[in-house]
């Protein structure tokens, strides 16, 4: 994958701070969410993701999340061969949001 599959936690945290439209997908399982998550997050498990296609948008960057970045980055490439251009991988994962942007976060 190139340059163009994934995102920094600092650049998501700015374009959360300046307001660029794009939507967070937290592939994590609810047992995860519940040590932490990000605000207005979207939250569908890894292995739902083939079955709500329909529900994740395509006009806008969709970046994708999950504990380190493995699970997420696989996600990237199914939902990228399923058309969704605009899938892109948060690297780190929300323990490097945890780590770099919002300590205030549990770490697990």
């Amino acid at each position: 994958m190139d340059g163009n599959d994934s995102i920094s936690v600092q650049e998501l945290a700015s374009w959360r701070r300046i307001v660029v439209p794009h939507t967070v997908l937290d592939v994590r399982e609810a047992d995860e969410l519940s040590i932490c998550e990000l605000q207005e997050a979207v939250h569908i498990a890894m292995s739902d993701i083939p079955s709500r296609l329909a529900d994740l948008p395509s006009e806008q960057p969709l970046v994708v999340m999950c504990h380190h970045g493995a699970r997420s980055m696989r996600v990237v490439k199914f939902l990228r061969s399923a058309g969704y251009e605009n899938a892109i991988n948060l690297d780190g994962g929300i323990d490097a949001w945890a780590r770099q942007i919002d300590p205030s976060l549990r770490r697990y």
